[in-house]
């Protein structure tokens, strides 16, 4: 029986296509500058096998011709392939390198230049890419990003970004070092670079990382080490580095900078009526007005990290940001009730005397014990945590999708997340609470994949 021919559908997709098969082929051939989508993988697996049996009417090519993208790929000579490119010069226009690689060198730079040349790629949103190169010369993935924040001279891989600098410990990390994981078994495997933008609160258990990676340049909250591979993460700190102006990066460091907190002299501070800060105060108290459900502003960040100076990090569970959050007023009253205030006095809204206290250093910290206390949990359905179907929706972006994302990591059903949870509500949240409901033999409309109070019982039972 004459075998029939079987039918598919040749696929070429755009260069710049974020489905999950061309990033992985991206990953998996980096130099390549033809993503392999998934509909197109079948279709030449079918064609392959099928080309020593099958006669058709007409010539077709085996391969489609690699498309370029933007710029070549550059040839990474004798070094593995890598998911982060090989070493490279930095370009110029038209794709041509700017300049031949040379020797080692380390320019001289201070942590708060590295931190500012991290956060310009953060705020233009550089696309990933193993391939493309950004206007200022730099590939466009986790290491070039790391050559351009050293402002290195050239674009480097996982595998020599280390010489550069100098291995140091968890506790020296400082704003500016990285935390670089290398495979030399197999570079393909979970090889990464991120930079330490400071401690998220004194547990020393997340901090703020800037990095590049699928869809663009970010900045964000994650655990220490990362997400996978947490144990095979080293810190290095760069070699060029100099004091000069350096500020430390003190907004990301999630660190006491002052003056240590002065404990056993908030005996003459009253609540909230307290007279507001001198004139002479390098921070002014700014008024209620500004603090509260829909306040974004300087002063909600302000608070947050004068907060988790003393103590109150555990509140957090990203580092303090302008727009106020439950967090905030927790920590708030966590501060307040630790200066012996109640009622009316402890309703975590910061005024005059909660503000003086914070800024001058005095007053008390908030005890570990205290620190520690589970956040308060909203009871909806007369379910207790359970906040409502309406924060689990696209769009939504609050701290019970982190919530619920990391209890279903705990329960066994973390196999969708990519990266680990965040506040942001996306689609690996609603297959992993989708896979949930249906252990639970549930079908249909009661496997959506959205939480309700049911969903949410059960799994914080």
């Amino acid at each position: 029986m004459e075998a029939r021919t079987p039918v598919f559908e040749e696929i070429d997709p755009g260069g710049d296509c974020d489905c999950p098969g061309c990033v992985h082929w991206r990953r998996v051939l980096p130099h390549s500058t033809t993503g392999r989508h998934p509909a197109a993988h079948r279709a030449l697996i079918l064609a392959a096998a099928a080309s020593t049996t099958l006669v058709v009417g007409h010539t077709a090519p085996a391969l489609a011709a690699p498309r370029s993208i933007d710029r070549p790929a550059v040839p990474a000579g004798d070094e593995p392939h890598t998911p982060q490119g090989g070493k490279a010069p930095l370009h110029g226009p038209g794709g041509k390198p700017a300049q031949p690689a040379g020797p080692v060198k380390t320019p001289p730079t201070t942590r708060a230049e590295i931190i500012k040349r991290a956060k310009k790629w953060v705020t233009a949103k550089v696309p990933y890419s193993m391939s493309k190169y950004w206007s200022d010369g730099y590939r466009q993935d986790c290491s070039g990003f790391v050559s351009m924040a050293w402002s290195l001279t050239g674009n480097e891989w996982t595998g020599s970004l280390g010489q550069y600098g100098v291995r140091i410990s968890k506790d020296e990390l400082q704003p500016g070092d990285i935390l670089l994981f290398h495979n030399p078994a197999d570079p393909r495997k979970g090889s990464h670079v991120v930079i330490f933008g400071g401690w998220t609160d004194y547990t020393h258990t997340y901090y703020i990382a800037y990095e590049a990676a699928p869809p663009h340049a970010r900045r964000q909250s994650i655990p220490y080490a990362y997400w996978n591979h947490s144990d095979r993460y080293v810190a290095y700190r760069y070699k060029g580095l100099t004091s000069g102006t350096s500020t430390g990066e003190k907004p990301d460091t999630g660190q006491p900078s002052g003056t240590k907190a002065e404990t056993g002299q908030q005996g003459a501070a009253k609540p909230d009526t307290a007279k507001p800060a001198s004139p002479k105060s390098p921070a002014p108290y700014p008024g209620r007005a500004h603090f509260g459900p829909g306040a974004n502003n300087k002063h909600v960040t302000q608070l947050g990290r004068l907060l988790v100076e003393r103590g109150a990090g555990r509140h957090y569970a990203t580092g303090p940001g302008p727009r106020w959050s439950d967090a905030d007023r927790r920590a708030t009253q966590a501060f307040q009730i630790a200066q012996g205030w109640r009622g009316q006095d402890a309703d975590g809204l910061p005024g005059p005397g909660t503000w003086t206290l914070l800024v001058t250093g005095k007053g008390k910290d908030i005890p570990a014990a205290t620190a520690a206390l589970p956040p308060e949990q909203p009871s909806s359905h007369g379910v207790p945590g359970y906040p409502g179907r309406a924060l689990f929706r696209p769009g939504a972006d609050n701290q019970y999708v982190t919530q619920l994302g990391r209890q279903l990591v705990k329960k066994g059903f973390g196999k969708h997340y990519k990266t680990g949870p965040g506040p942001r509500w996306g689609e690996s949240d609603r297959r992993a609470v989708e896979a949930f409901q249906r252990t639970q033999g549930w079908r249909g409309g009661a496997a959506d994949g959205y939480p309700g109070p049911e969903t949410w019982r059960r799994l914080f039972a």
